[in-house]
């Protein structure tokens, strides 16, 4: 993992003596020129990934690890343990595809250490190289993608920022088994794109509906081994620092929950933030919102319940709803610890998709159930499972 490694020296960035006992700076380990943290007992990891030869329209998002590493170890932990480390930087390969292999070959590193990836980029292609990680394990994933528009462009065989959903979709052998794109702008999607989409049921929920009810989304979040959020899909208002920001989008405190949600999901493994560009960014509004995010998600992983996979079925409830038209039985759990609901799809034995039979979903599933109608995420699952 060292060799895709560049060290920081944290002067550089931020100064050491203006820093609180209680803030995160000083609470972290770095991957210095002088040395390399122990990676034993270490729960995340920061790892920024200064390129941007993949950015369309976005020249200067490199800077954003150095910017955001700025603000983020100003704040305090609060009651963290906080067992986590920095990294440095993923060195830039001779060839975009070899940033990207860097980048997924420390991914699965550390996902083999059953440490979590925070990666700040750079241009929103490289998810590509966070999406090798898993696929370096041969484990099969749900992604989530949090971005204005949809990148599934398929304009020439090199990836860049608005095409690298087209590879990872297309791929052969395939770790993909669910994507769901949350906070799309319809008019930054042409129909094609969700008609792809629909080919492959998979999810994609519009900005308005996701605005409209955060929690209902955390059942989406939850499914989650993966995120991928474009700084993008946050309103200019809130983060300026892209070259071509929207009037629309999410309010900064709904990307700071949308990241605590990844962080209280157990199943999450990795989340990257990409695509801010410190060039234009007005007095630092965005890297300051970014480490926001970044602490929130810090928070929600520090509030896991260990639900996820389920151990012991004494600490659910479960409900077995009877569909009277279809003649299906769909069986929901409750957790007695949280109240979250889960609900379960029928798989054949020894599938390579066994991990994906159990659906996080909500209150309103099961209502939705008991009026003898099929919930929407469930029969996608039934339909890519049977």
């Amino acid at each position: 993992m060292q060799d895709f490694l560049n060290p920081i020296a944290p002067e550089e960035i931020f100064n050491p003596e203006k820093l609180l006992r209680t803030h995160i700076g000083r609470n972290i380990e770095f991957h210095t020129p002088d040395s390399f943290p122990d990676l034993e007992d270490i729960d995340l990891a920061i790892i920024g990934v200064p390129e941007e030869r993949g950015a369309i329209n976005n020249k200067g998002c490199s800077g954003a690890p150095a910017a955001v590493r700025k603000h983020l170890y100003h704040l305090d932990k609060n009651y963290f343990p906080l067992r986590l480390v920095d990294l440095g930087n993923i060195k830039s390969g001779a060839s975009l595809s070899d940033t990207y292999a860097a980048l997924g070959q420390t991914v699965s590193e550390l996902l083999q250490k059953k440490i979590t990836p925070i990666i700040i980029g750079g241009s929103h292609d490289l998810s590509y190289g966070q999406y090798l990680g898993y696929a370096k394990n041969d484990q099969v994933i749900n992604m989530t993608v949090v971005d204005q528009s949809i990148d599934i462009y398929k304009q020439k065989e090199e990836i860049d920022a608005h095409s690298f959903l087209y590879r990872i979709f297309t791929e052969t052998p395939n770790y993909l088994f669910n994507f769901s794109q949350l906070g799309y702008q319809s008019y930054f999607v042409s129909p094609e794109d969700i008609a792809t989409l629909e080919k492959l049921y998979f999810e994609f929920y519009r900005l308005g509906v996701v605005r409209k009810d955060l929690e209902e989304v955390e059942a989406i979040i939850r499914d989650a081994d993966m995120m991928s959020f474009d700084i993008s899909a946050l309103k200019q208002a809130d983060a300026p620092g892209i070259q071509q920001p929207s009037p629309h989008g999410f309010f900064g405190e709904e990307g700071c929950q949308i990241a605590r949600y990844a962080g209280i999901t157990d199943k999450l493994s990795s989340i990257g933030f990409y695509e801010l560009n410190p060039e234009y960014d007005d007095r630092g509004q965005s890297a300051q919102l970014v480490a926001h995010m970044i602490w929130y998600f810090l928070e929600g992983y520090y509030s896991r319940t260990g639900e996820y996979p389920i151990s012991r079925e004494d600490d659910f409830l479960k409900y077995i709803v009877k569909q009277e038209q279809s003649d299906l039985e769909i069986t929901f759990l409750k957790s007695k610890r949280s109240g979250r609901w889960w609900m379960q799809v029928p798989i054949a034995e020894e599938s390579r998709y066994e991990r994906h039979q159990l659906i996080p979903c909500t209150y309103n599933d099961y209502q939705l159930a008991c009026k003898d109608e099929i919930p929407e995420r469930w029969m996608r699952a039934f339909e890519k499972l049977s």
